[in-house]
This record gives structure tokens, sequence and C-alpha cells, in this order.
């Protein structure tokens, strides 16, 4: 249907929806993180937190609304475990409204293929009547050469088909690249492996990147420690403000909580201060 012009001049538009920080309800995103770094435990969360539960990342408060989470490379034990060990960071009330509104199904060894009509039908019915539809990940739920371009804007198109029907807003997980992951780039709107249409053609990236050594060093982490600690963004966002990243530390089951490190940093900084100036002095 074709925009009336002169509306669009003259009246005030609605405010946007968004469904995660700075995306549009209604639209196509990704998160983005190397294999292991835990975008699953992640996506979880914001499932939860959107589904009727608190918000134990910080990420600010988000419209409330039914979720559908379907992972097609995790066991249904491992979900459990997750689920078992989020459960424990929620109130009895919390379980239940999480209960009520969020869909889990995995589709492992199912080979679900969104290029397939049936599955494309399939996906679509269940994105009816739902605000959030997550793909854990996207190689699971295609057969297509992610390095191509046309075969990628395909898979896409097809996502965005469900989302502008339905309305339900669709965020697949993906894997960095390899050469991405070894130089600390995950937060770099290519560090998405495959065809660049997977980003170009989406209108919301996020990251979730590991701790580099070189960051360690900077905020103070104990480098055994530094496998503990990610950090999370928006690297692509046609519809919002820039998202400030912040870092996240892993607890028991690979919870995300938020990281305290700027008091860690201040302090190490501080401590410098105080070192430097017995420095001087002695020298005097």
């Amino acid at each position: 249907m074709a925009l009336d012009l002169m509306v669009a001049f003259s009246e005030s538009p609605p405010p946007l929806d968004y469904v995660l920080p700075n995306m549009v309800a209604g639209t196509v995103g990704a998160l983005v993180s190397p294999g292991g770094a835990g975008k699953s435990m992640l996506a979880l969360q914001l499932a939860t937190q959107i589904a009727g539960g608190p918000d134990l990342l910080e990420v600010g408060e988000l419209p409330v609304g039914p979720v559908i989470y379907l992972p097609a490379e995790d066991p249904p034990a491992a979900i459990h475990h997750r689920l078992y060990a989020l459960g424990a960071h929620l109130s009895a009330e919390q379980q239940q409204a999480v209960a009520d509104g969020l869909l889990i199904e995995s589709l492992i060894g199912k080979c679900p293929n969104i290029m397939n009509f049936d599955w494309f039908d399939g996906l679509k019915r269940a994105a009816e009547g739902r605000r959030l539809m997550i793909l854990d990940t996207l190689r699971r739920f295609h057969i297509e050469d992610e390095n191509a371009s046309g075969p990628m804007a395909q898979v896409i198109g097809r996502m965005e088909a469900i989302a502008t029907d339905t309305g339900c807003s669709i965020v697949f997980l993906h894997h960095a690249s390899k050469s991405s992951a070894m130089i600390g780039a995950g937060d770099q709107q290519q560090a998405s492996r495959g065809s660049s249409v997977l980003v170009d053609n989406i209108r919301w990236q996020s990251y979730l990147s590991g701790m580099t050594q070189t960051e360690s060093e900077e905020w103070g982490v104990d480098d055994s420690q530094r496998g503990y600690f990610v950090r999370y963004g928006v690297s692509k966002t046609n519809y919002g403000p820039p998202f400030p990243e912040r870092w996240f530390r892993r607890y028991e089951g690979g919870v995300l909580k938020p990281a305290a490190l700027d008091a860690q940093r201040k302090a190490k900084g501080v401590m410098q201060f105080k070192r430097s100036k017995g420095a001087a002095r002695d020298k005097l």
C-alpha cells in the first residue's frame, strides 16, 4: 500500500516500538559471536525478560510479549541445564510468568530449512501472535552457501516475509568469522561469518565478544579469570541511537550478569597514581 505523503508530512508518527535495545518490532536482526562465548544463554535471558522475567542483564526495560525460542543445535538436556541455572535467579512468580510467555522447542535433528515451503509456513505459523522469535543458529535453518550473496539474500528475505506478515521480530544467532575472532574484532559489523548480505540486509546486529588479554590488562582482570567476562553491544542499528556496550560476567550454569569493571579499573588507576606519587617522593 502506497504511503500518503501529505499525511506523513503533517501528522506526528507514533513512537517506535523496540522489541530489543534499538531493534524495531517486526524486523530481522542478528546476534553474532564466536562459538562458546555464551550467545545461546544471552538469547535465552533476553527471551525470558521479554516473556515476563526480570532484567538480569540490565539492558533496560523491554515491553513484554510472547516469545518463541527455537534452538536447533543444542539437545533438550543442555537447554534444561541452562533453564535450571537461570531459574535460580527468578522468583516463583517470575518463573511462572516466563513459563506462560516463553515457548521453547528444540529442533535438533529435524533439519529445519526456511527455504523449504513447509518449513517456511511452519515458522510463520509459529511466529503468529508472538513478539519475538529466536533462531539458534542461522546455519541450522538453511542448507545454502553462506558465502553466496544471492542465496543469503533469499534466506533473509524469507525471515523478513515472516516478520512483516506476523509483526514478530526475528533474531538469528550466528557465528563470527574465524579471522575476526582471532584479532578480537567481534564488535565490528563485518565480524559476521559469510556473505556481507547477512549484515547489509538486516536492520539490527548485536555482538558478544570474549575478553582479550589486552582488555584484561586494561580492566585489571587476572588472566585466569578472563574467560568469565564477555562484552555485549549493538554494532548496527538503523532505527535508534547508539547502544552503550557493557561487560557481563558468567556465573554458575553460564548465567550472565553485569560485571562491575569500572570500579576495578578506577581502583587500579588510583593504585598506579599512588605508586607514581610515592616513587616521585622517593626521588626527592
